[in-house]
């Protein structure tokens, strides 16, 4: 049988991985070495030169579309159907072997997948009936909390919880959990993974059979797998199964979601003979990205090892620049972008990519100043996300009490023991007396219309909001916002989420802040008599209306690093490159390989890039609604100079990082004086941040803002109405 189409495209790194013995492999595939096309080209090897029945392969991948993708591929590459072929994700294959075998799985026949939001609303409602806490035990919590204990492959009785009554409470609920999952026929994504390890350990003639009948085990994106997934497929392999791999220990990014990058190393541990490939040859960027890249990576510790190059051009320096501020970054991006397009380039080809979704503001601002269609990948445009939303609708309600629709979006958030129920009564209210459901409330609570615990909360939103109006009448815009978000505690409301999403969001809300301090009134709406809330309001509602890119238009991507892996785009501008954005402040601080999966990160978005990138940072910038100058990012000394073409001299860059300089003078009075608490250069405390020095100050009387330069948590703007800063 002529086999040559399967070799003759192919490197020889490449054909060697392919057309490896009948041993495990190894084959770690540099960014952009065509590691997709290994696999499939190895699995049609298998079939048509090692007569390997297609009922003996088994191939996992992490997402449905690399699955449909492969098993598209392999058809072409074939010519034959790809049916009969166990091709599919983790959680995909987990549960086709449960319905099979939900009798030996010891599951109900009928038994329904959960998503995220219902195990979420499952969890709420277990909490509130063991008469939990639900500030002290969030739902989101308790759902983190089960799956990591899941995907470590924990059930309750394994959790050594040395009878600390907070641990031994999560573990309660966990098992207040199954139990209700078990009685009632639900799994959720995690079970599907787990049930089909214990499958394997409680059946061992079912997985004897399994061994016999999937002979040849291929695993996509191998760096990516967690504790119960390599398990799995140990379990699975046992002493006969052959075992193909592909991943890059140099791109694993997803630790803060379970993956391990130690079982790259664990599969040559565990596992005997492995013959290990690497794919180093890159068809997609020039020789000088390659080179910055490697560079870059070489400071990671315990790598396999590889070194990326091209047999393309070497192509132009990467590009640095250091912008004076963050609205100069931004501008200078959609500049570039401007040209780009200007030359012939298509928007598309362009993408900015950034370390936090917060970043995103200022860029879609300017390219909307400049009509350039964009669109967020994976994710919502800023002023449409939901705590973006919950703040804003706040902020109508500071403007116009009368807003029914910000009214019903925060009367129960965060929660005040306000349920539908009471809102009903609210809207009946409204209906019957032709008034807005502020006037309504207002009413329902005058006529004692609602039971005493719907009345007491009821009120305390409507004296929340009176008070917030009261006190912040003549706030500057800036201190509006940021009063609103602590005041209505949307922050600590959001930080009982998952630590990744809750950081997304309070980043978010800080941004916000930014937001409206640099909001400029127009003169348009100057003439219109508009005040800078309701000028700001209008604007927030126009970006949110604008409907962004689809997938097929002609638009600027932006998107998170994350969000990045597995895409490539001619130009990419990496932004934000300082130190405690990126690599961010958690990473830094936390030991555990974090800052090394912070460098992956890097080397991941920098890797993305096929003919130019940009990279760039801001000496100052403003964040969570303090200014500060930054240090550009560790990552930026770990390249090469020779690599670099520094588009404006980077000052200082080799210069300790040093906080935001304090302010001689005030505007309308300042701390220090008569009436003013504190003094410039004392030490206070605050209930979050710990300690801090004042260092500088605006404004006097109640709605004086001073900054802070706490200890652990660096520069922070607080407004002194509302800090509660203590001294000693």
């Amino acid at each position: 049988m002529d086999v040559s189409h399967l070799l003759d495209e192919l490197n020889d790194a490449q054909r060697e991985a392919v057309t490896a013995d009948d041993n495990h492999v190894l084959v770690l595939a540099g960014a952009g070495s065509g590691k997709t096309r290994v696999l499939i080209h190895r699995l049609a090897w298998l079939i048509q030169v090692g007569h390997v029945s297609p009922l003996s392969i088994l191939a996992v991948t992490f997402t449905n579309k690399a699955a449909g993708e492969m098993r598209e591929r392999a058809q072409d590459l074939l010519q034959v159907s790809t049916r009969p072929l166990w091709i599919g994700t983790f959680h995909s294959i987990a549960h086709r072997m449960l319905r099979m075998h939900w009798r030996e799985a010891e599951l109900d026949e009928n038994f329904q997948i959960i998503d995220s939001d219902d195990q979420h609303r499952l969890l709420r409602r277990l909490i509130r009936e063991e008469g939990l806490d639900e500030n002290q035990f969030p739902a989101r919590q308790a759902q983190w909390f089960i799956n990591a204990r899941k995907d470590e492959g924990q059930r309750p009785p394994a959790i050594e919880h040395m009878d600390h009554p907070l641990t031994a409470a999560w573990v309660h609920l966990y098992e207040r959990y199954q139990s209700h999952c078990e009685r009632t026929g639900l799994v959720d994504f995690a079970e599907l993974l787990l049930r089909a390890h214990e499958l394997w350990l409680k059946q061992p003639d079912l997985l004897g059979h399994y061994r016999r009948r999937l002979t040849h085990l291929l695993v996509d994106e191998f760096q990516d797998t967690n504790t119960i997934q390599y398990a799995w497929i140990r379990m699975l392999a046992g002493d006969t199964g052959q075992v193909f791999v592909v991943g890059d220990d140099d791109q694993s990014i997803y630790g803060w979601r379970g993956a391990r990058v130690e079982n790259v190393e664990f599969f040559v541990r565990d596992f005997p003979r492995v013959q290990t490939v690497r794919l180093e040859q890159n068809y997609r960027s020039t020789g000088n990205i390659l080179a910055a890249a490697n560079a870059l990576i070489a400071n990671n510790e315990g790598r396999m090892g590889k070194n990326l190059w091209t047999a393309g051009e070497e192509g132009q320096p990467i590009q640095v620049y250091a912008a004076f501020n963050e609205q100069e970054e931004a501008r200078f991006v959609v500049e570039r972008i401007e040209r780009w397009m200007s030359e012939g380039r298509r928007a598309e080809q362009a993408a900015i990519v950034y370390r936090t979704t917060a970043q995103s503001r200022l860029f879609e601002e300017y390219l909307l100043k400049a009509s350039i269609p964009y669109r967020v990948y994976g994710g919502l445009r800023f002023f449409e996300r939901a705590e973006i939303r919950d703040a804003l609708a706040y902020l109508r309600m500071l403007h116009n009490p009368n807003d029914d629709a910000a009214f019903e979006r925060i009367i129960n958030t965060p929660s005040r023991g306000i349920g539908q129920k009471t809102v009903s009564l609210l809207r009946l209210q409204a209906r019957e007396t032709g008034l807005p459901l502020w006037q309504a409330a207002i009413e329902c609570v005058k006529q004692d219309t609602l039971n005493g615990r719907a009345k007491n909360a009821v009120s305390a939103f409507l004296e929340l909001i009176s008070a917030m109006r009261e006190r912040m009448s003549d706030w500057t815009l800036g201190n509006q916002v940021e009063g609103v978000i602590e005041q209505s505690e949307l922050v600590r409301h959001y930080e009982k989420e998952p630590r990744e999403k809750m950081e997304a969001r309070v980043e978010n809300l800080r941004e916000l802040t930014n937001a409206a301090e640099s909001f400029v009134l127009t003169a348009e709406d100057e003439e219109a008599g508009l005040s800078p809330m309701q000028s700001f309001l209008s604007h927030a509602a126009l970006e949110a209306g604008e409907t962004q890119g689809e997938a097929w238009d002609d638009c600027v991507q932006l998107m998170t690093l994350h969000s990045a892996k597995g895409l490539e785009f001619p130009l990419v501008f990496m932004v934000g490159l300082e130190d405690g954005l990126f690599p961010h402040q958690r990473s830094v601080q936390e030991s555990g390989g974090r800052l090394e999966e912070e460098r992956r990160l890097c080397y991941v978005g920098m890797t993305r890039a096929r003919e130019l990138l940009y990279l760039s940072y801001a000496e100052v910038r403003r964040m969570f609604g303090s200014e500060s100058h930054s240090r550009p990012s560790r990552f930026l000394d770990e390249i090469p100079a020779q690599l670099i073409e520094e588009i404006r001299p980077r000052m200082g860059t080799r210069s300790p990082w040093v906080s935001a300089r304090p302010a001689v003078a005030s505007r309308g009075g300042g701390l220090g004086e008569p009436g003013q608490p504190f003094r410039l250069g004392q030490t206070v405390r605050h209930r979050k941040f710990g300690e801090g020095t004042v260092v500088t100050f605006e404004g006097s009387g109640e709605h004086a803002r001073v900054q802070v330069n706490f200890f652990d948590a660096g520069p922070k703007w607080l407004v002194l109405a509302y800090a509660n800063l203590e001294s000693d």
